[in-house]
Order: structure tokens, then sequence, then C-alpha cells
């Protein structure tokens, strides 16, 4: 029952809003950059501090790390928050040069549950960061739950707005393939739905594909 009410929700959403083409970024690298940015901020706010560290010539591990805590903090100013993230940063740097030369694609040759938990254990990376940094820079599929999932899910009452981090993730991991292109596009499509219908305050229900014609999902 819930594998079809899952099943039935994708379908519905990509036939409304087609493929998402998230996350966007020129490089896996970049894709680790933006989930820490993005944190307690709006795309716009990350677009604009990834433009500058490209402006600068910065958005590679070798040039961040060497750059100086008040540049970087400088130029990610946008993202807000940017002394903290670039605390992030600059520790997420180090592991990613110390224990994989700099290369996030070498990450791909580790177990799952393994990078898992040593992305956890990076000053400032939680779960969700982790496992953006994970689905999208690396393509392990971990499905990635956020504020969207959440409300979403909860509101047609598949889980308890309360319900944990993990409670969410499983949903997803037990009822679904494995499959990190296929929750790549149906987490893409949760945050469409939820920046355009299934809104904090005022959601626009009737107009949301999930209820068209009032058909239940």
């Amino acid at each position: 029952m819930i594998e079809e009410k899952l099943k039935n929700i994708y379908a519905r959403l990509f036939d409304s809003f087609g493929p998402q083409h998230w996350w966007p970024g020129d490089t896996p690298f970049e894709v680790a950059v933006g989930a820490v940015l993005t944190q307690n901020t709006n795309w716009g706010n990350v677009e604009k501090a990834i433009a500058n560290l490209k402006n600068a010539n910065a958005l590679c591990p070798v040039a961040m790390d060497r750059m100086s805590e008040p540049r970087l903090a400088k130029l990610i100013r946008p993202s807000g928050y940017y002394n903290v993230k670039t605390a992030r940063l600059k520790a997420l740097i180090s592991f990613l040069i110390r224990d994989y030369q700099g290369n996030i694609q070498r990450m791909k040759k580790g177990k799952p549950q393994e990078l898992r938990k040593k992305l956890l254990g990076i000053n400032g990376i939680g779960q969700e960061t982790a496992d953006s940094i994970l689905l999208y820079a690396v393509g392990v599929p971990y499905f990635v739950v956020d504020a969207y999932t959440k409300r979403m899910f909860s509101r047609h009452g598949i889980l308890s707005a309360d319900s944990e981090y993990e409670d969410f993730q499983e949903l997803f991991h037990s009822n679904l393939a494995r499959d990190a292109g296929l929750y790549n596009e149906y987490h893409a499509l949760i945050v469409k739905t939820g920046k355009t219908f299934c809104r904090p305050r005022d959601p626009l229900c009737g107009d949301c594909p999930l209820s068209e014609k009032g058909l239940p999902i």
C-alpha cells in the first residue's frame, strides 16, 4: 500500500513538472560545496556565493584549502552565516584532501554506510547535508529528507510531522528501489512541489498535482 502511494506520488509529480535536472552544479565538488552553503538559506543566495568562488578561480579543493578563512568568508558571504560555513567548508575540504586526495569521485569506491559515517563526523555536516553530498555529488543512493519532505508527507498522513529523519528516510529506502537516479528525481520533485504548492502557510492544495480532481493519492 505504501509502496503504491509513493510510486503514485512520484508519477503525478513527474507528469506535472517533468525532470528537474537537480542538483545544479558543473562538478561533484561544486555540488558538495553547494550542499554546505544551502544550509539555512535559499538557493538564490547560494548561486551568488558559488559565482563569487568561480570568479575568484577558487572553486576547487586545493584553492579553497590554501585560501585564508577571512577571504573565503568574504566570497561566500551571500549565503549567510558565512563564518560558520567557512569553518564547515574548510573541515569538509580537509577531509577530502586527507582521505581522497581532494577528488570526491574517489568516494565511490567506499562502502555507503562507512562514507556516510565519515561525513557525519565532519564538523557541521548533518544528515541532510551528508545525504545531499552522497546522493548528488557521489551518486550513492541515500534519500535526502528536508523540510519539504516532512511537510508534504505528514500533510498526506503518511508519517507524522514529528517523526525522526531516519523514519522518513526509511520510508523511501524500504518501499522504493535503492536507485540514486530515482532518489535524485523524487527529492527534486518534492522540493518543486513544496515551493510551488505545499507551502508552510496558505498551501495551494486545490491546485497541487496530488489533489488533482479530488483523486486520493
